[in-house]
């Protein structure tokens, strides 16, 4: 089965009380988003976004140059029907974290939670850092969160990686600069309590992709 198969597999049969990473509000996303973006006029791309609900409030509050990214169809499907009409004013890519073709260099903010601790391997790990740096614009944020050293060993029948802070921001090290690292114990619908850890990077102007 495909990668994007797989997801699709998991989007069709589970409800959202079912995915263990599902919140009905995106707090804390919310507020580092509008701690360290460029406010309402910022591009800002939700990468793994899934059926989380972020674009929907982001869309609330005023913003309207939204991306979102996944490799699953049936994931992007019910991301839609849950926006109604508030769908058109999102741009829909289908697609892997790792490869997927995006503007070079004009994003201001990258979000993702809770999809790169899925990359095990170097060779995607390292594919994910040069996907982010082309597109975010010098000086833009990334905001990104995994799970902590001490939380979850698997997910959906996946093995993931754990980080600490410094761990994270390393694997990003060349290209971007830590500005901000913190803790969310996530309780998943069924009452787990799940440690996060998140971190937001600044791409840093100086360092090109592939230097």
């Amino acid at each position: 089965m495909s990668e994007g198969g797989y997801w699709d597999r998991i989007y069709t049969v589970r409800t959202d009380e079912d995915l263990s990473w599902f919140q009905r509000f995106p707090e804390r996303s919310l507020a580092l988003i509008e701690r360290f973006g460029q406010g309402c006029s910022a591009r800002m791309i939700d990468a793994g976004a899934g059926i989380s609900p972020l674009l929907g409030e982001l869309l609330r509050r005023g913003y309207r140059d939204l991306w979102w990214l996944d490799l699953s169809s049936a994931a992007r499907a019910r991301a839609q029907h849950q926006l109604g009409e508030q769908a058109e004013h999102v741009h829909w890519v289908l697609g892997s974290v790792t490869g997927v073709a995006l503007p070079m260099a004009s994003f201001d903010v990258w979000h993702d939670r809770a999809v790169f601790h899925f990359l095990v391997g170097e060779v995607g790990r390292s594919a994910y850092v040069q996907t982010v740096a082309r597109a975010l614009r010098p000086g833009g944020h990334l905001i990104i969160a995994s799970f902590a050293e001490d939380g979850a060993e698997r997910c959906s029948g996946l093995p993931v990686c754990r980080y600490d802070a410094d761990t994270l921001a390393g694997v990003f090290a060349d290209l971007f600069e830590l500005l901000h690292s913190e803790r969310e114990l996530h309780r998943t619908p069924g009452g787990v309590v799940q440690p996060f850890r998140y971190c937001v990077l600044r791409r840093r102007a100086d360092r090109p992709v592939g230097e």
